[in-house]
């Protein structure tokens, strides 16, 4: 495998630029750019926040776990991942043997005064949407820290985090591909 054919996956908590960045960096390495959450609706004809309601939380999970094992192409992919994707047991080692993982990362303010504007989210579909971002973030942050390069989206241009981005992916593709040989 060539370095410039390795899969790129972007992590991190909701609200941290995945989808946008992701668009971004896939166009300037004519990569496909899937989104999980987006193809996992399109393959189940229903929306997120429906397969919550309808099946659960565990369902759509396991829905997750099909897509990252066979939903995608093996070469040439940018996968913006759901939010809560990386942190399921098993996971993270999932996405590596694919590919280089980079974790986009904002402020916990960063993140409330984005998805702020936000109510298609399931997991924000309660009383206090503040206090459950506040309690995700604090349970999954050190899932994040650990999962990839670690890009900080607060307060930066695009063109910057799409250029950091790149650099990361183009360094951790070769050594994705020495360790492979």
């Amino acid at each position: 495998m060539n370095p410039a054919d390795v899969n790129l996956y972007l992590v991190g908590f909701m609200g941290t630029g995945k989808t946008t960045v992701g668009r971004a960096v896939g166009q300037k390495l004519g990569f496909k750019v899937v989104d999980s959450d987006h193809e996992i609706e399109r393959l189940q004809g229903k929306s997120i926040p429906e397969i919550f309601a309808q099946d659960g939380e565990p369902a759509f999970r396991a829905l997750e776990k099909e897509f990252v094992a066979s939903g995608h192409q093996a070469e040439r992919t940018l996968v913006a991942c759901g939010g809560g994707l990386v942190v399921q047991p098993g996971m993270l080692a999932a996405l590596k043997v694919r590919g280089v993982v980079v974790c986009l990362h904002a402020s916990l303010e960063t993140i409330l005064a984005r998805t702020a504007r936000h109510r298609h989210r399931p997991l924000l579909d309660v009383e206090n949407p503040e206090e459950r971002i506040r309690t995700l973030y604090a349970a999954r942050e050190a899932i994040y820290r650990q999962s990839g390069t670690l890009i900080l989206t607060d307060s930066r241009p695009l063109t910057d985090i799409v250029a950091h981005v790149i650099r990361a992916w183009r360094r951790d593709a070769a050594d994705f591909v020495r360790a492979r040989r």
